[in-house]
């Protein structure tokens, strides 16, 4: 690798996020922490990073609000292309639809859908200029499958589906690959509170949840010279659940 290629992962002080951060790092990224109000933990991811040899910065904004986005994205390309994009940044509110408010429906989506938009477009220009890039969104089994109790995070995470597609399509002659994973039930905190240990055993074939580090070697492969041909892609890594 010539020149150090930089990575921006959203959501990237959580449990999977950390992960993902760690992993391109130790492939040898320059990466970007992003967490969305909480920059100590960025902090914290980053400080990781440094330890093990790894270079690594972190910011903090909205992802859902489009102009603090430009604003962050703008000075960070001050210093040149973002190659490598991961949207990692969600959340879930869960509830019945027939008891879900609007804002609930909206919240959900605004991050993890006009997040992906609003943090991947401004990147794509800089990154077709250098002839290669990788653009990898965290999906969730439940966008395959349906979940009871998540018809707005299932809609976000399958529209995220749908974007990358023709996302990949737009832009693999410019050496940009789009593609998806859909993880099932993934160790760290958001798990722990919907998925006991024998709710799990009866719903993942494999009989345990996947850790983050499984998700986060994916999802490193996925952003590899290795992976160019891999496009427009959704990878389900959910231990045989469908």
């Amino acid at each position: 690798m010539s020149k150090q290629r930089r990575a921006l992962v959203t959501g990237g002080s959580g449990d999977l996020g950390g992960a993902i951060c760690c992993q391109l790092a130790a492939d040898g990224a320059h990466v970007i922490v992003h967490a969305n109000a909480n920059l100590a933990r960025a902090d914290a991811v980053v400080e990781r990073i440094l330890a093990a040899g790894g270079s690594a910065q972190a910011v903090a904004f909205d992802v859902a609000d489009a102009d603090a986005v430009g604003t962050a994205l703008e000075a960070l390309l001050a210093d040149g292309p973002i190659q490598i994009v991961v949207n990692n940044a969600g959340i879930h509110d869960d509830a019945p639809m027939a008891g879900m408010d609007a804002q609930r429906w909206q919240r959900v989506i605004d991050v993890s859908l006009n997040g992906f938009f609003n943090v991947t477009q401004p990147l794509l220009l800089s990154m077709a200029r250098t002839r290669w890039g990788r653009i990898v969104s965290v999906s969730s089994v439940a966008a395959v499958l349906g979940n009871r109790g998540q018809t707005n995070y299932a809609a976000a995470k399958a529209g995220l589906h749908g974007a990358s597609k023709s996302l990949a399509r737009e832009m693999a002659s410019r050496g940009i690959s789009v593609n998806v994973v859909a993880p099932g039930v993934i160790e760290g905190q958001m798990a722990a509170d919907a998925f006991p240990p024998e709710l799990i055993r009866q719903t993942v074939p494999a009989a345990r949840a996947g850790k983050p580090e499984e998700v986060a070697a994916l999802v490193a492969f996925l952003c590899s010279d290795a992976a160019g041909y891999i496009n427009g892609q959704v990878i389900g890594i959910n231990g045989g659940m469908g």
